[in-house]
C-alpha cells in the first residue's frame, strides 16, 4: 500500500499515535504489518475501521489505554496488565493486534490462566480476510484441511486413522525386526515389504501435503513436516546404499551406518503428534516455555559444576591412591551428580567418605528445589495450551458432527 505521507497516524479509541511509516512496518503487531501489505482502500478498511487518506490517518474502535501498553511493550519488552481492565477484555485487544499470552509478565500470564480456567473461555488469534475464492482453490483448501487437520472432516478422520495404522504397522515391525527370531530369509523379505508399503503411504502422504500447502517454504520450516523427513529419508538412503554396494558388500556386513539409518525410523511415532491433543500440548507448552526451559538447564549446569568439582576433590583429590576412583575425574562426577539432582539414584556411584556423603544429601536437596522452581511456570502454560487445543478441537468435532448430519 502506497500510504499518502512517510507519518502514519494511528486513532485508537480518540486517542492519536504518530509512527513513521518505516517504524509501524517493523512493529511485532501483525495487525499494523499487514496494513503494508494491503494493495486498495477496501483492503484497509478489512484491518481498520476507517482511513482518512487526506491526513493518512487510520482509525481503530479498540480501547485506547490498553493500546497504550502494549506500546509500552513494543518500546521496553514488558507487557502487563492494565489496572483495573479485566484480564479477559485486555487479553481479547492483545489478541486483536496480534500478541499471544507468551509476550505477558509470568505475574500476568497466572492471572490469565487462572480466570480462563475459572472461566473456561478462550480466545483465539482473528484470521487473515480472505477473498472470494474459486472452485480450484475451494478443492484445495478441502484437500489441505482434510490432510493437516485430522478432526475437521469424516474424510480426515479416516485418513488420519490409516496413517495411525500405518505407524503403529510400522512401528511394530521394527521392534519385531530385533527379535532373535525374526532374523530369519523368510520373515525378512516378509519385514521389507511391509516397511515398503508403510514408507510408500508415508511418502505420498508427504508429497501431497506439500503440494496442497499454502506456504511450501512455511511447510518445510515446521517441526513435525521436519520429523516426517528425517523418518522417511534414512530408508531411500538405506536402499540406495544396498542397491550401491549390494547385499553381501562390506559395508553390508559392517552394517552401522545403515542400522543407524534404520533405527530412525522411530521418529515415525512423533507422528502421532498430529492426532493426539495430548502429544500437541505438549509440543505447544515447549514452543512456549523455552526460556523456562533454558533457565531449567542452566540451574542444572551451574549446579552441575559445583557439586561435581567437590565431589571429585572429597571423594579422590584428598587421597590420590586409595581415593574413590569412581569421582577420578570431574566429568566422571558429573554422571553422579546428575542422577543424584533427579533424584533417581542408580547406585552405580555413590560417596564413602563422610564428607562425600554430607555433599551428596546436598547435592539431591538442590536439586529437588532447583528442578521446581521453573515447574510452576511450565505448569501454567501446559493448562492453557491444553485449553486451547482442547477448545479448537471441539470446534473442528462440532462442525464435524454438522457436515455429517447435513
Amino acid at each position: 500500500m502506497k500510504f499518502g505521507s512517510s507519518l502514519c497516524i494511528l486513532n485508537v479509541g480518540g486517542r492519536r499515535f504518530s509512527f513513521s511509516a518505516e517504524l509501524m512496518k517493523r512493529l511485532p503487531l501483525s495487525r499494523l504489518s499487514r496494513l503494508h501489505r494491503c494493495v486498495s482502500e477496501s483492503e484497509l478498511l478489512e484491518l481498520c475501521d476507517d482511513y482518512d487518506r487526506d491526513r493518512n490517518e487510520f482509525f481503530f474502535d479498540r480501547h485506547s489505554e490498553a493500546f497504550s501498553f502494549i506500546m509500552l511493550y513494543v518500546q521496553h519488552g514488558k507487557l502487563r496488565f492494565v489496572p483495573h481492565m479485566c484480564e479477559l477484555s485486555f487479553y481479547n485487544e492483545m489478541l486483536y493486534w496480534g500478541l499471544e499470552s507468551a509476550d505477558l509478565q509470568p505475574c500476568c500470564q497466572r492471572r490469565l490462566d487462572d480466570r480462563l480456567s475459572d472461566c473456561f473461555v478462550h480466545f483465539f488469534p482473528e484470521e487473515e480476510p480472505r477473498g472470494p475464492e474459486e472452485p480450484r482453490s475451494r478443492w484445495i483448501e478441502m484437500m489441505r484441511r482434510t490432510f493437516e487437520e485430522p478432526t475437521s472432516s469424516l474424510a480426515a478422520q479416516i485418513l488420519a486413522s490409516v496413517s495411525m495404522l500405518f505407524v503403529i504397522i510400522s512401528m511394530v515391525m521394527l521392534c519385531a525386526s530385533t527379535l532373535p527370531d525374526w532374523k530369519t530369509a523368510e520373515t525378512l523379505d516378509q519385514h521389507r515389504i511391509i516397511e515398503a508399503v508403510c514408507i510408500g503411504w508415508f511418502t505420498a502422504e508427504c508429497i501431497i501435503r506439500f503440494l496442497v500447502s499454502r506456504d511450501k517454504c512455511e511447510f518445510v520450516r515446521r517441526p513435525l513436516n521436519i520429523i516426517d523427513l528425517l523418518a522417511i529419508t534414512p530408508y531411500y538412503v538405506s536402499v540406495t546404499v544396498t542397491i550401491m554396494t549390494g547385499e553381501n558388500s562390506q559395508l553390508q556386513r559392517a552394517g552401522v551406518t545403515l542400522r543407524v539409518l534404520r533405527i530412525m525410523r522411530i521418529f515415525w511415532v512423533i507422528k502421532l503428534a498430529r492426532h493426539f491433543l495430548g502429544l500437541q500440548t505438549l509440543g505447544l507448552t515447549l514452543r512456549r516455555c523455552y526460556r523456562e526451559m533454558m533457565m531449567l538447564l542452566i540451574f542444572i549446569c551451574v549446579a552441575m559444576a559445583i557439586f561435581s568439582a567437590l565431589a571429585q576433590l572429597l571423594e579422590h583429590g584428598l587421597d590420590l591412591e586409595a581415593g574413590n576412583q569412581d569421582y577420578a575425574s570431574i566429568p566422571a562426577a558429573c554422571w553422579w551428580v546428575i542422577i543424584s539432582m533427579t533424584t533417581v539414584g542408580y547406585g552405580d556411584m555413590y560417596p564413602v567418605t563422610v564428607a562425600g556423603r554430607v555433599l551428596g544429601g546436598l547435592c539431591v536437596v538442590s536439586g529437588i528445589v532447583l528442578l521446581a522452581l521453573p515447574i510452576t511456570f511450565i505448569y501454567h502454560s501446559f493448562v492453557q495450551c491444553y485449553h486451547e487445543l482442547k477448545v479448537r478441537s471441539a470446534r473442528c468435532t462440532h462442525s464435524l458432527s454438522t457436515e455429517f448430519i447435513n
